[in-house]
């Protein structure tokens, strides 16, 4: 049973990291001017972002599968996780086509991306708070 609360401490713990991430992107987007300092920082944080994705759904199938019911909880997790992660691959495909002297597209990016972060955040709050009803 140890190893049941390690993983489940683990799940919550990288969830409130994958949390923190989606916030230092939003502050990120909303504070830095330029467009390729913004690119950059974005690009390093893609796969921190992904790897954290990636930790919460392995140590959340871990608890699930030990669990051995598959409950509202879980059936909610799966789809937010595979949301969140196709939303950050949208994000990312835009930013990745703007080119320097594009500056149109750049403000668009900034406005998309703050709109795909604050989904993020709304989606995570939101599981959490359904997940506490049930």
């Amino acid at each position: 049973m140890e190893i049941m609360g390690d993983a489940v401490i683990t799940h919550v713990y990288t969830i409130y990291l994958f949390f923190a991430i989606i916030l230092f992107n939003l502050f990120s987007v909303t504070t830095i001017d330029s467009h390729i300092k913004l690119a950059k920082r974005l690009k390093f944080m893609t796969p921190i972002y992904h790897l954290c994705n990636a930790v919460v759904i392995y140590t959340g199938a871990i608890v699930a599968a030990y669990s051995t019911t598959l409950s509202i909880k879980v059936a909610l997790m799966i789809p937010t996780s595979i949301f969140l992660m196709v939303l950050e691959i949208k994000r990312y495909k835009k930013m990745r086509v703007i080119k320097s002297n594009e500056v149109n597209l750049q403000l668009e990016f900034r406005e998309f991306a703050k709109k795909i972060y604050i989904i993020e955040i709304f989606t995570l709050i939101i599981v959490f708070a359904i997940s506490k009803v049930f």
